[in-house]
């Protein structure tokens, strides 16, 4: 029903291979649990409507959290990641642990407004955040947040929500945002590369998440002989960029020179995109992905930085893959937190040992 609806008895019972006595059973169990909806019936028709039902998505919502370095955002969903509210909360690179989990919960608050759905009424909880993150939640080293590496991520989120909390790395999220509703559609061997004023990866393998025993693959910058540690300085010590420039405004404005024309912006994306092209070689080398989707503030400025990240790929790789650039912006680990979240409810969701969660009224 909820891949293939709406549909009636007769189909239903035909796609489920059931009698339809057993289907119709089943059907009247689902709606009085509240999983399924009737819809109204077809007007028009000669004779008695056929009856047609839909999974009820709204039964269930989850939030999505994404923790930035300048942006916090969250989301709901409901159970056919449809987003019915959001809330956006800026907030200061250098701000410590309190002040950011401060405006986090501003952000859960808004989104949870804005959507009309109540804290006890979410089912599932993903947070996305830098750094490497443990099975339990915690942040277990951050080298991009003040006062992250440490922090109970999971234990604070318990504090508003009665329900399962998740914690992932942001880019993680991202790579599974974009099979879900990006660029790597079906494809089940994905490296994306979350890449601005930091860059980092996630990495699918078999359309799985590959964390590694301690959450740390593809945490390639921590190695100085890679270039992602000093890729970002091309563009955030470009010469000509105006006074008082803030380091995540410089990329923008070095692609726009380049764009344009400028030979030193030009020079400044060219040893960026082959900074970016050593840690990506590494990756492609290790895990020899079909696709590398590069994401994160970089994605606004594709079409200048796409061919010299290829140029400079292919010599260090013996396949090269297919390099895209991102189509979902800032939403992409917003989007992964949602996935994740309803990944872990539709688990509950389908476990027949298990009895079905209450939907929401």
């Amino acid at each position: 029903m909820r891949s293939r609806g709406p549909l009636g008895l007769t189909d239903l019972a035909k796609g489920a291979e059931l009698s339809r006595p057993t289907v119709e059973g089943l059907v009247e169990e689902l709606l009085a649990a509240g999983w399924l909806r009737e819809l109204p019936p077809e007007t028009g028709q000669m004779g008695r409507p056929a009856r047609l039902f839909t999974f009820h998505a709204e039964g269930g919502h989850v939030l999505g959290i994404d923790i930035g370095s300048y942006t916090l955002r969250a989301g709901v969903s409901d159970l056919d990641g449809t987003i019915v509210g959001t809330h956006a909360e800026q907030i200061a690179s250098t701000a410590g642990r309190a002040d950011r989990l401060a405006a986090l919960r501003t952000a859960i608050a808004g989104a949870l407004k804005a959507s009309g759905i109540t804290a006890d009424r979410i089912a599932a909880v993903c947070a996305g955040t830098t750094g490497v993150v443990t099975a339990e939640g915690v942040v277990k080293l951050s080298v991009g947040l003040p006062e992250w590496t440490g922090l109970d991520l999971a234990g604070e989120l318990r504090e508003t929500f009665d329900c399962p909390i998740l914690v992932e790395n942001d880019c993680n999220l991202a790579a599974l945002a974009e099979r879900w509703r990006g660029q790597a559609g079906s494809v089940d061997d994905l490296v994306f590369v979350l890449a601005g004023v930091r860059t980092g990866a996630g990495i699918l393998v078999g359309g799985e998440l590959l964390k590694g025993v301690n959450g740390a693959a593809g945490e390639i910058g921590a190695l100085p002989l890679i270039g992602w540690h000093r890729a970002p300085a091309h563009l955030t010590g470009f010469r000509d960029l105006p006074s008082g420039t803030q380091p995540q405004d410089a990329a923008a404005q070095v692609f726009a020179a380049a764009r344009s024309g400028d030979a030193a912006a030009e020079w400044a994306v060219d040893q960026y995109a082959r900074d970016l092209a050593e840690g990506i070689a590494a990756l492609v080398l290790t895990v020899d992905p079909e696709l590398v989707v590069l994401g994160g503030g970089v994605s606004r400025s594709g079409d200048v930085l796409l061919a010299p990240v290829r140029r400079h790929l292919d010599p260090f790789c013996l396949a090269t893959p297919v390099v895209a650039i991102s189509d979902l912006g800032e939403q992409a680990v917003l989007l992964g937190a949602v996935r994740r979240a309803l990944d872990h409810v539709d688990a509950r969701l389908y476990d027949t040992d298990t009895p079905l969660p209450k939907p929401s009224p």
